[in-house]
């Protein structure tokens, strides 16, 4: 039976509390701000009040691994005892943010942590951890199958003393956010290279750099996760100094399969507490109403999808939960399969185990009135963000043979 640790139980009792006194009681005065607010993208006055109240709580950059600790006076746990605190954050999509705990941020800081320059970290690193600036991760392109991320084509190269960017991102999240001031931007810069795996490289585009323009915003079903958002990007001989590459020319693919493993597994101990919601919502409304005469929880479909639905959070808990340990035994390298086959997993569950939920709530499970809605969008772009379903069911397959075909 896993056990977490003493620091995580700790943490699980102090963050349950917060929940319960802080984030709960505002769910209905953040969307309140977010609707009234003149900019969409802008800082809500509470998010930064509820940042403060986390931070003071000591509740601040949990997802920080120990091998990093040094960087940050909080964290310092290990993947599994991370698990169970993601997965209470992620009952409110928006409360991640709070605790310094939300992508892409939190991936893009463990990229300043594990291949930034000391120059590159003293720059930007210390304002991220401290949550007063944000950070936007650009690789999806639309005119390419970035399922493939040897396929993208913006084109990086040099001039003198500078890397010249031209080409269109797009769903690059954050980047609309009015505290967003760093974009770490993969391109091609050895388009040539035999080695399809070296011709990408990563570089560092503060907001603001001439050529780069914030084209739209983009939605997912409909949401356009203000104030974070996603959008498209277009780079028009964007012109960085060449101390802006991140860990050298040719990297940007090593330093995307390191930034991207951790990330797959928080999207996916968030969803579980997801799930978990919609399902005591659920329980709570069948309880609540009647049809034909009875209690819709006395029906026996009702109880078939209440079953079915506890039954698979449990799967994805313990699937994540053994990923999580995996990890931490032998890195996110080595624990790939693991990592693929929650990934394959979890959205894709949490997507079924939510729109049960919303059909429990009739048509009021498909309005804001609930979270469901907003939840199930959440799970349904996750099987396309960090890689689609069908790129880690094809490389899991392929290792799967390898183990046990030979």
């Amino acid at each position: 039976m896993y056990q977490f640790s003493e620091k995580s139980r700790q943490y699980q009792a102090q963050l349950k509390i917060f929940m319960d006194e802080h984030i709960y009681p505002n769910e209905h005065a953040y969307e309140e701000q977010l609707a009234n607010s003149p900019d969409r993208f802008a800082a809500l006055p509470l998010m930064d009040e509820l940042k403060q109240k986390a931070r003071a709580a000591g509740l601040w950059n949990l997802f920080i691994p120990p091998g990093l600790a040094q960087y940050s006076d909080h964290g310092g746990l290990s993947n599994f005892d991370y698990a169970p605190l993601a997965e209470t954050m992620g009952r409110v999509l928006w409360s991640p943010e709070v605790f310094n705990c939300n992508a892409p941020d939190t991936g893009n800081m463990e990229v300043f942590m594990k291949y930034a320059t000391p120059e590159q970290q003293k720059k930007w690193l210390p304002a991220l951890l401290a949550g007063e600036i944000s950070s936007c991760y650009a690789m999806t392109e639309p005119q390419v199958a970035s399922s493939d991320a040897t396929n993208i084509q913006l084109s990086i190269v040099r001039d003198g003393n500078e890397w010249v960017l031209n080409g269109r991102k797009w769903f690059a999240t954050n980047a609309l956010y009015e505290r967003t001031r760093i974009y770490i931007v993969m391109g091609k810069s050895d388009p040539h290279n035999t080695n399809r795996h070296k011709q990408q490289s990563q570089v560092l585009v503060p907001r603001g750099t001439p050529g780069m323009t914030l084209v739209r915003p983009l939605t997912t079903l409909g949401y356009d996760d203000a104030p974070l958002g996603h959008a498209e990007i277009n780079f028009e001989n964007v012109r960085v100094p060449l101390e802006n590459m991140l860990l050298g020319e040719g990297r940007g693919f090593e330093i995307a399969q390191g930034r991207l493993g951790p990330g797959r597994m928080h999207h996916c101990m968030r969803l579980i507490g997801a799930a978990q919601r919609s399902l005591e919502l659920a329980c709570k409304r069948v309880t609540s109403r009647t049809t034909f005469g009875l209690e819709l929880s006395q029906h026996q479909s009702v109880r078939e999808d209440i079953a079915k639905s506890f039954a698979e959070i449990e799967m994805a808990r313990l699937l994540v939960l053994k990923s999580c340990h995996r990890m931490d035994e032998v890195g996110a390298q080595e624990a790939r399969d693991m990592i693929a086959a929650s990934k394959i997993s979890v959205p894709l569950m949490v997507q079924s185990i939510i729109d049960r939920c919303m059909q429990m709530h009739g048509a009021g499970g498909l309005t804001a009135d609930y979270f469901m809605a907003e939840a199930f969008n959440y799970a349904r772009w996750c099987r396309q963000a960090d890689g689609p379903d069908q790129v880690h069911q094809m490389a899991l397959g392929k290792q799967v043979i390898n183990t046990y075909g030979n």
